[in-house]
């Protein structure tokens, strides 16, 4: 049983990242979603875009956040692949 409704794992500067459960059949590798501004994109967990742009500086601002949440994010991924509560991670500062 999902305890959160909604996957946001985080938010900052205006950018709010979510992580679906059994997220495999369009995206077969890890990866999580992001929206900004009435975007949406989706990015590996290294933060390179898979498909779509949120545009450069928020782009760039979700490429540095992942990159300093790459075990996180890991962690976070195989928790959804198996369908487990999502823990929520620290945002970038």
């Amino acid at each position: 049983m999902y305890t959160k409704l909604v996957p946001k794992i985080s938010e900052f500067f205006g950018i709010s990242v979510y992580m679906y459960w059994f997220d495999v059949q369009k995206h077969q590798s890890p990866h999580f979603h992001a929206r900004y501004s009435g975007k949406e994109a989706v990015y590996d967990l290294g933060g390179r875009p898979i498909e779509g742009s949120l545009g450069l500086r928020a782009d760039r601002l979700i490429q540095e956040w992942a990159s300093e949440r790459q075990a996180d994010l890991q962690s976070a991924w195989t928790l959804a692949f198996t369908g487990k509560e999502l823990p929520w991670i620290h945002p970038l500062l």
